[in-house]
């Protein structure tokens, strides 16, 4: 096994990243802005590379030190929690990694009906675009947006779903959209991370191009949905991850469902060994129902 740096080391560096400060994070670890430094310095050492960048205005992580913090933040926070759990008798604990749209708008209105059926699974839920590193102990399941394959993991889709131009009842009066063809007169707005793009739906359904140019651009889906009820433009987005804004009136489909492209995007994804872990199993099974009927909805 590769040598592993002291974890002073690397609970200094992870405190200065949080906090970008040496005085606040020698603060909450009850040392020395010295000390904090020092620790700071022997890692750096160790690794070989310059974690932070130092100047008058305070410190900031390099382009090195981002990627490490985004693989050792997520480790140190499992230690954490599993630390937690262990010190308070919790032996029964579930890590999710979710992508965020999807954590903050289909799941988290789920997980009530979860700790219901289940009081004794003890559930921790993460959101972030990068995925969990199962090599890390991050995570007994992540539930990732995008393409398959991701090797030597198992990948169960979870549902169906159907990508649409909507925008809010407001806005499609205002613009009297009735026509795609005049999709090119209104703003639109483009989802960066979707697996749908305007140009792959304008191929599908017109003979018109996508424009080249977005008023607006976001890398969450959940930001381009509210970005849709408040008129900015017509978004691209999935009718499930998006259904809260349909049921409550605040989007329609613009030309209807039929003008739809269908994808799986949206997939449970977990090693071989996590299979058999009770905790996982009961999951899978309630999550896999709850999917059955978002898409019978």
């Amino acid at each position: 096994m590769p040598a592993v740096p002291p974890a002073p080391n690397l609970l200094a560096f992870e405190a200065v990243a949080r906090r970008r400060s040496f005085a606040l994070a020698a603060a909450e670890l009850h040392l020395t802005a010295s000390a904090i430094s020092h620790q700071v310095a022997r890692l750096e050492s160790h690794l070989g590379v310059r974690l932070f960048e130092r100047s008058a205005h305070g410190v900031r992580l390099s382009a090195a030190g981002e990627q490490y913090l985004a693989r050792v933040g997520g480790a140190l926070s499992a230690i954490a929690a599993a630390t937690e759990d262990l010190r308070q008798g919790v032996g029964n604990s579930l890590y999710v990694h979710c992508a965020p749209s999807i954590a903050s708008l289909w799941l988290m209105p789920r997980l009530r009906a979860f700790s219901e059926a289940f009081p004794n699974i003890a559930l921790n839920l993460s959101a972030a675009h990068t995925r969990s590193d199962f090599a890390l102990g991050q995570a007994d399941i992540d539930i990732r947006y995008g393409v398959p394959p991701w090797d030597d993991l198992i990948v169960e889709p979870l549902f169906e779903e159907r990508i649409v131009p909507l925008a809010s009842p407001a806005f499609i009066k205002e613009h009297r959209l009735k026509r795609i063809e005049q999709l090119t007169e209104v703003p639109l707005i483009q989802s960066n991370v979707s697996v749908v793009q305007w140009p792959d739906w304008f191929a599908a359904f017109s003979n018109q191009r996508a424009p080249d140019r977005f008023p607006v651009r976001f890398d969450r889906a959940q930001m381009s949905l509210d970005a849709a009820t408040q008129g900015l433009g017509v978004a691209l987005e999935s009718t499930t991850i998006g259904g809260l804004h349909l049921s409550e009136g605040k989007l329609r489909p613009v030309f209807g469902l039929d003008k739809a492209i269908r994808v799986k995007a949206h997939f449970a994804v977990y090693p071989v060994r996590h299979a058999k872990r009770p905790a996982v199993e009961a999951f899978l099974s309630w999550l896999h129902r709850e999917a059955a009927r978002s898409a019978g909805r």
